[in-house]
Order: C-alpha cells, then structure tokens, then sequence
C-alpha cells in the first residue's frame, strides 16, 4: 500500500499530466486541418483559452492569416502573436476593458465580406469577456445581474441563459453582425452536455433558449431586475444561423479520460463515476470523501463471496426467500475514484474561495484518520473563482490542522482555510478550460 507522501506526489503528477493532455493546441490544428477554404481568414479568439487557441491557430496558418483579435483573462496572454490584437479583460465579471475589446471584434465583424472567413475560437469565460450591452443596458446592469448569478448557486446554463438576453453580441447575434461572411468556429467546451447556445453564451449558435426558461430563472433565484432589464430577457434571439460551421475539440469527457489515463500509468485502477456534475460543491465532496472511505476499507471479508451477488427471484406474492446486497462496483485499491463536471456554490459567506476549493475542502472531515486516500478537485484552466488556485486537495491528516471547519465553510472562506494547511493547488492560468475533475486516490 502507498505510503502517504507517495499518494500525494502520485496526486500533483496527476495535476500535471491532466493538464498537458487537454491543452487546445493540437485540437485546434487538427480542426483546422479537417476544414478546407481558399477565403481571406481573420480569427478571433475568446475566453480564458483564447490566448493558447489563437497561437495555435497562427502557427499553422501563418501569413494565411490576415487579423484577429484575442480576449481573455488578466494575466491569461502570454505573449505578442503576428497580426492578432491581444486584450484582456475582466472575469467572472465584464468591465471596461471587455467592452473595448469586444467594440473592436464588432468593428473587424463590419469590414468582412463573403470573400473573408472568420475563425471563430470560443473557450469557457467567453461569456464574462465577450460583452457588448443591448440597447438600454448599461455596464453596470451586466455587473450587478452578474453578481447575482454567480452568488445564487444557478449552474451555468441557467446564468448563460440570463446574460445573453441582456447582450447584443450573445445568442447567436455576433453571428447576424458577421455575416455574410462566414465563421468557422472552433470551440472547446466547458459546459456540461457540450450545449453550444450555452458556451460563452452561444455568439455565433442559434438560441434554444425561449424567453419562458429565462423569467423561470429569474423567479427560482429571486434576481433583482429593473423593467429596462426584464423587457430585454422578452426579446426574441435567433433561432436559425446559417453561415456557421462549428468543430467541437474538447470537453469534460476529454479532461476525464486524461485523468484516468494518468492514474491508470501511475498504478491505480480509474473508476470515472459520472461527467455530469453540477451539484453544490460541498455535497459533492462529502459524497467522494464517503466513496473514498468506502473503497479504503473494503476487505475480501466485507465483499459478497461470488463477488457480486444477484437479488433472488421473488415468489407469487412478490417476496424474496433472500435479498442479498448487490455491488455494481467494488473498488479495490489501489484505485481512483474519478468525477468530472462544474459543481456550484450556493454564496452565503464574505469569505474567498472557489468550487473546487469548496468541494476539496469539504471532503477533508469524511476522510479524515486515514492514511491511504488523498482527495483532490481541480479547475482545468488553473483559477478556480476569483482566486489564483486551481483548486484544493486533502489527505486524512487535513481535517485535523484546520481550525473551525464548519465556520469556515459558512464563510465560503475555503481558499484560507485551504491555504492554512497547505492544500492549495496552484498552476497559475494553463491555457486550456474543460470544466473540472475530482479524483479520489486510494493507496
């Protein structure tokens, strides 16, 4: 059995490898070697990916490309890239700069022609950082709908839904601006299920949306709104685009197939157990802390003798002579436990902290006293909530160095409770966004 040091340095070699495997490059130079055009190309590139994208596609297009523009994150850009514009600008909330930024992607979008082809490079943040408020909408009505949404627990596809109501680039409307020009859009997905109206708030797809889903968010958060506000979700948005052709290159599944390669090489058998989580945060670590607890301590004793053992046929009168339980899965050490998706927090503290800081930080107590598991939650683009960690990870000697656990956690104060004991993870911005991963080792 892994000591506990081998269990956590297995765990930030996995951090690594995951990362590495889902970076947009090549994803990207393989789109672009599926698609075949001899238009004048332009691109621009959005999100906290954007940067990584638009060099990838530079590269392999070279002088073949004539502009473009990038918008993304403070801190995201790492560098000059040949006749592309670089912006930054503010996330999870639009400012100024988002403004700007997007004013001259909509400015390159009036110049274009059916002679020209826009690239069309989304990844997750698109939606904070691609902005251009609808008549009657100011700045800061975006920020203040905004705060709300992100404070009430809503998952993405419901605040998405909100925002690009309130947009004039959002909804499939950038698409109408460009046209009749057409986009070749290459999208790396951050949204669960992969919906495209949802990804950066759909720009350049059709709406799904109607504006009934969108005042049933409204009521279920209890979001504040003026008339002004409330008379822009009624607005149609466009349910048909035609000069769009879209490539997605990567997505949860992607991030969780990496993270059972990893582990898988490293010794442990991966159980990826869902790709589809989008519950509270603090819940979901609790549930991965009980499966890890569950899989530490099973024994050859603690497992049915013929493994798994089948429910006995009932008689006439719907009885059973003998119901034994039945094991869909034994977990055998050592294992991985691995889920995947972008979990929510419900805000009701001051504190700071992120989803996945929430969801490692709550698992700490369940598994506490043991010394063969080591849980860790990860943001793939390396900044979890408006903090510079990826994420958090605890082993079973966490709960124990933290001082008011359940103080903490009613203060959504985890990244200080976390960074109190050491289980920060850190990767500064990667490059590369699809959603999150969880992964319980067991030694």
């Amino acid at each position: 059995m892994p000591n506990l040091s081998k269990l956590k340095a297995d765990a930030n070699q996995i951090i690594t490898r995951v990362i590495a495997d889902n970076m947009p490059t090549q994803a990207v130079i393989n789109a672009l070697q599926n698609h075949k055009t001899t238009k004048r190309l332009h691109v621009i590139a959005i999100g906290k990916a954007a940067w990584t994208m638009a060099k990838a596609a530079s590269d392999y297009l070279g002088d073949r490309l004539i502009s473009g523009i990038v918008i993304t994150k403070y801190n995201h850009s790492r560098g000059a890239l040949p006749h592309i514009d670089i912006f930054e600008a503010g996330h999870p909330v639009s400012d100024e700069n988002t403004i700007l930024a997007t004013q001259k992607c909509i400015k390159l979008a009036a110049s274009l022609t059916e002679n020209d082809e826009l690239l069309f490079l989304i990844s997750g943040g698109g939606s904070a950082l691609f902005e251009a408020p609808a008549d009657g909408i100011t700045l800061e009505d975006v920020q203040n709908i905004n705060a709300q949404l992100l404070a009430s627990g809503a998952d993405i596809v419901e605040i998405n839904m909100i925002r690009k109501r309130l947009s004039s680039v959002k909804a499939g409307r950038f698409a109408s601006l460009v046209a009749p020009c057409d986009i070749f859009a290459i999208v790396l997905s951050d949204v669960l299920g992969d919906r495209l109206d949802s990804i950066a708030s759909g720009p350049v797809t059709a709406d799904m949306s109607t504006t009934q889903d969108a005042m049933y968010v409204v009521e279920k958060y209890n979001l504040i709104l003026t008339e002004q506000q409330k008379k822009c979700l009624m607005a149609d948005t466009p349910k048909e685009i035609t000069n769009v052709k879209t490539a997605i290159t990567g997505s949860v599944r992607t991030l969780c197939d990496a993270a059972a390669n990893a582990t898988c090489k490293m010794g442990y058998t991966p159980f990826v157990l869902a790709t589809t989580m989008n519950c509270e945060a603090r819940e979901a670590g609790r549930l991965l802390a009980s499966m890890a607890v569950e899989a530490a301590t099973q024994s050859a004793n603690s497992r049915n003798v013929d493994g798994d053992a089948l429910y006995e046929k009932p008689d006439d009168f719907g009885n059973y002579d003998e119901c034994r339980p039945r094991r869909s899965v034994n977990f055998s050490p050592p294992c991985a436990i691995i889920l995947g998706g972008e979990t929510v927090v419900t805000l009701k503290g001051n504190g700071k902290g992120g989803r996945n800081q929430e969801f490692a930080f709550a698992a700490a107590k369940g598994i506490a006293g043991f010394d063969n598991i080591v849980i860790l939650s990860l943001g793939s683009d390396g900044t979890d909530g408006p903090t510079d960690a990826a994420g958090g990870i605890v082993d079973g000697t966490s709960f124990a160095k933290i001082k008011g656990y359940d103080k903490i956690l009613a203060n959504n104060d985890t990244y200080n409770g976390l960074k109190a004991i050491d289980g920060l993870i850190i990767t500064g911005p990667t490059g590369t966004n699809v959603n999150d991963v969880a992964i319980a080792l067991i030694g």
